[in-house]
């Protein structure tokens, strides 16, 4: 009997024994367990996170980097009119990955009616160019098939020495500035001056649009001025402009964005045309009545896996867009 009492005492010791040591020993290994949990998912969300750190630091050098879509030595040459140098600049640029002066040290225009031919005759790959004189398209009509879309639009504008009083004019007293038919100034309402109307060469694209927005299909006949003031170039009609007599009675014309954005110079302003003033604003929504649009062009057999044919489609995208809009000028609809 003692026996069993004794076994009995012994076996409740052992297991209370065998109970208290597995207790002691269970929340030691469930906290290291946890730990170890623990530190496997700090390990796995610091992978993690150095895998988007990497990949978010290396879009930004994948960008600058882009190869660009033509080297210089396979870019074509490009022509066209003295008021798109800056977009061919532009253009280059971006094409090609260079700087802004390296772009621009490659440009050259030869102006518009010349452009259009050298284009036709395989002179020039491609054309930023105004609209080509009546007598010149006859000769292209000769000449290969040649491939054109608008890409911006610009204006005809008139300006006047800043001292003279006019600040608009209508369509009507400009063509009858330039037939000779109003000669004085005070014919307009502004001082008692001789009128002095300087005009373009034939060949400039101003004097195209010119004929085209102003004369059109009237039959007028326009003034023959003397030379020193139908200059060959751009900028020497608009210095004329500015410094004729210092009086204030000279006109003449030339595109937008020659004049505003290339080549102002002091004591000159542009009057509006029908009361509507010649801004990028009014250019784009066509309010102002004398605008034009201009062009890329290049000949229609060019292949499509050419370098010409990967630019003038470069042009016409949505990048090439941004280019011109980013370089001053007004896009096409």
């Amino acid at each position: 009997m003692m026996m069993r009492r004794w076994l009995s005492v012994s076996l409740t010791v052992l297991l209370g024994v065998m109970l208290c040591s597995c207790t002691s020993q269970s929340p030691q290994e469930s906290a290291s367990g946890e730990q170890s949990s623990v530190s496997s998912s700090e390990i796995e969300q610091n992978d993690s996170s150095e895998e988007k750190t990497s990949e978010n630091s290396s879009e930004p050098v994948s960008e600058s980097t882009s190869e660009p879509l033509l080297s210089i030595d396979e870019y074509p040459t490009v022509d066209g009119s003295t008021a798109t140098m800056p977009l061919m600049a532009a253009v280059l640029q971006k094409v090609c990955g260079i700087d802004a002066e390296q772009a621009e040290s490659y440009v050259y225009a030869s102006k518009t009616s010349q452009s259009w031919l050298a284009l036709s005759n395989g002179d020039a790959d491609l054309l930023l160019v105004y609209e080509a004189p009546e007598s010149t398209k006859e000769q292209l009509a000769a000449g290969p098939e040649l491939e054109v879309t608008a890409i911006g639009r610009d204006a005809l504008v008139f300006i006047v020495n800043e001292q003279n009083p006019i600040e608009s004019l209508t369509q009507d007293q400009l063509r009858d500035i330039y037939t000779g038919t109003v000669t004085n100034w005070s014919e307009l309402g502004g001082n008692d001056q001789s009128i002095v109307a300087f005009q373009r060469d034939e060949t400039s694209g101003s004097q195209t649009l010119f004929e085209k927005l102003l004369v059109g299909d009237r039959d007028l006949t326009l003034m023959d001025p003397p030379t020193e003031l139908r200059p060959g170039m751009m900028g020497a009609l608009v210095d004329g402009l500015a410094s004729y007599n210092n009086e204030g009675n000279a006109i003449g014309y030339s595109v937008y964005y020659y004049i505003s954005e290339m080549y102002a110079q002091p004591g000159l302003k542009l009057i509006g045309v029908d009361g509507v003033q010649p801004e990028y604003d009014t250019i784009a929504d066509n309010s102002y009545p004398l605008c034009n649009e201009f062009y890329v062009a290049i000949r229609a057999d060019e292949p499509e896996d050419s370098p010409t044919r990967k630019l003038y489609n470069w042009i016409c995208s949505d990048e090439g867009k941004q280019t011109l809009i980013d370089a001053g000028y007004v896009p096409a609809e």
